[in-house]
C-alpha cells in the first residue's frame, strides 16, 4: 500500500512538472493532478491494451516508435474524460510531447525515491 501511494504521489508531482514544461498541458493544482493520475491509470489499464493490440502492425513497422503515439492518445483521452477537474490538454501535440516529458520526469523521480528509500 505504501508503494502504491508513493507511486501515485510521485506521478502527480511529475504531472505538475510536465504541466509547467509543456505548453497546452494544464493541471490546475495538486488535487487535480491526483484525480488525473487515477484516470490515467484507469485508461492505461483498460483502453491502452486494446489500442496496443490494434496498433501492433504499425508498431512493428515503426520498430516500436508508434508506442509514443499510443501514449499521447491515451493521455489525451484521459484529459477528455475529466472535464471540469482542472486537467486539460489542448490537442494531440501537447499530449504527445507531454507523454514523453511525463515519462522522463516520472522515471527520474522514481529513480531518486528508489535511491532514498
Amino acid at each position: 500500500m505504501k508503494h502504491f501511494l508513493l507511486t501515485w504521489i510521485t506521478t502527480a508531482v511529475a504531472l505538475l512538472i510536465t504541466a509547467n514544461v509543456v505548453p497546452g498541458f494544464d493541471v490546475s493544482n495538486f488535487m487535480s493532478a491526483c484525480v488525473a493520475v487515477a484516470i490515467i491509470g484507469l485508461v492505461n489499464a483498460f483502453i491502452r491494451p486494446i489500442l496496443s493490440i490494434l496498433a501492433f502492425p504499425i508498431t512493428l513497422l515503426t520498430f516500436g516508435l508508434f508506442t509514443f503515439v499510443i501514449n499521447g492518445l491515451t493521455l489525451w483521452l484521459a484529459s477528455n474524460l475529466t472535464p471540469g477537474y482542472g486537467f486539460e490538454i489542448e490537442g494531440f501535440l501537447p499530449a504527445f510531447f507531454g507523454s514523453i516529458v511525463l515519462t522522463i520526469v516520472s522515471s527520474l523521480i522514481s529513480y531518486f525515491f528508489r535511491k532514498i528509500l
